[in-house]
């Protein structure tokens, strides 16, 4: 499941979204902080071969901790990414104008053990863990439970919205020829972490031209909104990816 429907010989940004994540969290601040932001950059393969993660606090403060991380292959790094711990507190006084949200979720809890495939809605269709239903234009949502991201180790609430963070290009390009661009950076805001496995993603937004795309999803669970999440994306039509052909290859398909 880690494999890119890029290439067989490589990570999917999910999961190095996911890796970049559990190196960062080693420097967690505490329960005190909530990782506010956390951005990657995607600018080699990273290949299936062994990694080495590295990491360094930039910056730490009573409020505010910095953190960086990178990926190493072959010497060079593969990935790099960022992480902005804020202090929790309680919000300000007053009244702040916010949208109304309809955020959809399956009636049905995900909540099989070790994870299990996401499944998908695109408008007023019902949720499917079928992945040839968003071969369309319409705006779709994403509902996952991960398994762990490394053997042995359960996955964390910060690893989880990390993973899924990637999967915004899913939600915000997967169209009527399939998925045609591939993500170059991945940003995810956070207001809180996760509560229980049940992730899940809405389409917000997505600005296209010269080749280059910019999606923007909702990231949410059973109890409301967490953040945002934003991709900047590069066309690779070269290799467009019909994902009920990919489901099928690794044996997820419905």
């Amino acid at each position: 499941m880690a494999l890119s429907p890029w290439a067989p010989n490589q990570l999917g940004g999910t999961g190095v979204c996911g890796l970049l994540a559990h190196e960062l969290e080693i420097h967690s601040p505490g329960a005190g902080f909530v990782p506010a932001r956390f951005t990657v950059d995607l600018f080699r393969p990273v290949l299936d071969e062994p990694i080495r993660l590295s990491s360094e606090i930039v910056r730490d403060g009573s409020r505010v901790r910095m953190v960086d991380a990178a990926i190493v292959q072959r010497d060079s790094v593969r990935a790099r990414a960022s992480v902005m711990y804020l202090a929790a507190t309680q919000d300000p006084p007053g009244e702040v104008w916010q949208p109304i949200r309809r955020l959809p979720a399956p009636t049905a809890p995900l909540d099989m053990p070790g994870g299990c495939p996401p499944l998908f809605k695109s408008g007023e269709q019902d949720w499917t863990g079928d992945f040839a239903s968003g071969q369309n234009n319409q705006r779709k949502a994403a509902w996952h439970n991960l398994p762990p991201l490394i053997d042995g180790e359960p996955i964390t609430p910060f690893q989880r919205a990390a993973f899924v963070a990637d999967a915004t290009s899913l939600v915000c390009n997967w169209g009527t020829e399939g998925v045609g661009y591939i993500n170059s950076d991945v940003t995810l805001t956070l207001t809180r972490l996760p509560e229980g496995p049940e992730l899940g993603l809405q389409a917000q937004d997505q600005v296209s031209s010269n080749g280059i795309v910019v999606g923007t999803a909702l990231m949410y669970d059973r109890t409301g909104p967490l953040g945002t999440t934003v991709i900047t994306g590069l066309s690779n039509a070269r290799r467009q990816v019909d994902l009920a052909a990919f489901a099928a290859s690794r044996s997820f398909a419905e």
